[in-house]
């Protein structure tokens, strides 16, 4: 993924106009087209502003706007294909999931191997919810 979430550009250039036809995605994994119009100015920053496409113009205008649209329908195709593959590689290896438990989940828990090797700490003192005071002073009367 590109600069600020662009994941495809082309350009159309005319006469004192270019229009940008950037394919984005957001911060939720939306995509979108943005499409942005700059005017150049004499000697000046260009200036960008609302579209506003003339009929001689329609033509470009609709090329640019087709490749991007390509853009997204193949992008939308793989981005489902990896789902489908996600999803059947997650079943192929914890099973169906709803389907094969009779509407159930199941749940997959990893053992704790190293617990005959460090057996958890106890407390030397019951913890009851109460405050609790040991004393640490020996038993030499």
């Amino acid at each position: 993924m590109g600069a600020r979430g662009e994941l495809f550009t082309t350009q159309i250039y005319l006469d004192n106009r270019s229009y940008f036809f950037n394919v984005k995605e957001n911060r939720t994994g939306d995509v979108f087209l943005q499409i942005v119009e700059s005017k150049s100015r004499d000697g000046a920053e260009a200036d960008r502003h609302q579209i506003a496409v003339f009929s001689e113009d329609m033509q470009k205008f609709l090329q640019g706007m087709e490749k991007s649209l390509e853009f997204i329908e193949k992008d939308r195709k793989a981005r489902q294909k990896a789902i489908r593959e996600k999803k059947a590689a997650k079943e192929a290896k914890y099973g169906a999931g709803a389907k094969a438990a009779g509407g159930k989940k199941i749940y997959h828990i990893k053992s704790d191997r190293n617990a005959e090797e460090n057996p958890k700490y106890e407390p030397p003192v019951k913890k009851s919810g109460r405050v609790h005071v040991v004393s640490k002073k020996s038993d030499n009367k």
